[in-house]
């Protein structure tokens, strides 16, 4: 049996998997924990186990963070991942510990069609480097490097680059952020959950329209980004839908961005938890034109198929394919 988990800041996801005939069978017993409301990732394991008592033989965590030495501490959440103690828990001899992209990345490559949705099909032929992206309660970057053979994820803390505006607007937007935040402006100050509320607050700081009270109300008692998200889709506040728009134009450029770093000729897919709540927008061309406004390298860009990830479990059959992979 092979314990798996994805851990990002709004959710815990963890699941146990078999392997048939040499490969992974569909998850046992999985189970997702508010991370907020516990104090550890050891302390959700230990309820996991206590509920579940199955002969774990490997173990592996998709982690929002980077991993150095087998520690690391959550970039959105207030705890100290340590392997070493996690394997004691479990009473294995070791837990490996990956970045939650570089879990994705490995998930990707037991994904079936109905669980993505292309925005570009570009040259379905050509093979390559892959890269990954995706917004959520941060942002997220990881490349899958082609050897000839396989894709081999490598880990990436690109969303804490420096943002790069494209446009007078952006430019103002950067100004905004730069005096919020009081210096270094990241990717994921723009493109995450809090970043769509960073981008709506500018707005409505900088007059752009005027705030309607009911959005006012929700954004007050409820989850801010959700509620700009959904008044966007309905096209109910134009202040929503220009952040909703400028949100995308910085998404589609950035990922056109990342196409360039890692020339992925294998496709660029993109996860995390908002891309498919925004699918509407995503297909409106609005992402595609900023991926694809490359200069001399637009032909190239075009030419690279986009996907979006549909299914938010990507990255916990990642775990476990990584921990598949690592007992072979």
């Amino acid at each position: 049996m092979i314990l798996a988990g994805d851990i990002g800041g709004t959710k815990t996801s963890i699941a146990l998997f078999s392997e048939a005939a040499d490969q992974l069978a569909t998850p046992i017993n999985s189970q997702s924990f508010p991370s907020q409301q516990y104090e550890s990732l050891n302390a959700i394991l230990q309820l996991y186990l206590s509920t579940n008592s199955p002969e774990v033989k490997r173990a592996c965590f998709g982690i929002a963070g980077p991993i150095v030495g087998g520690r690391v501490e959550p970039a959105n959440l207030a705890w100290h991942v340590d392997g070493a103690a996690l394997a004691r828990t479990i009473g294995i001899e070791r837990v490996d510990l990956i970045n939650d992209l570089v879990a994705t990345a490995y998930g990707i490559e037991g994904l079936r069609d109905q669980q993505l949705y292309t925005l570009n099909e570009g040259d379905q032929s050509s093979t390559g480097n892959r890269a990954l992206i995706a917004a959520g309660t941060g942002l997220g970057m990881a490349a899958l490097s082609w050897d000839g053979q396989r894709y081999r994820p490598i880990a990436s803390e690109g969303g804490h680059a420096d943002f790069a505006p494209n446009s007078e607007i952006e430019i103002d937007l950067l100004r905004y952020l730069n005096q919020k935040y009081g210096g270094h402006v990241s990717y994921e100050r723009a493109l995450s959950g809090p970043g769509l509320f960073n981008i709506y607050s500018f707005l409505r700081d900088t007059k752009f329209a005027e705030e309607p009270t009911w959005l006012a109300e929700e954004i007050a008692s409820g989850d801010h980004t959700a509620a700009v998200s959904r008044a966007a889709l309905g096209n109910k506040s134009e202040l929503a839908v220009k952040a909703l728009e400028l949100f995308v134009e910085v998404y589609g450029a950035m990922a056109g961005n990342l196409a360039l770093v890692m020339k992925s000729l294998g496709g660029v897919y993109i996860g995390g938890g908002i891309a498919p709540k925004i699918i509407a927008k995503l297909k409106d061309g609005t992402f595609m034109r900023a991926f694809k406004d490359k200069g001399r390298m637009s032909s190239l860009v075009a030419s690279i198929p986009v996907h979006v990830i549909l299914d938010d479990k990507t990255a916990l059959y990642g775990a476990a394919r990584c921990a598949f992979h690592n007992s072979k």
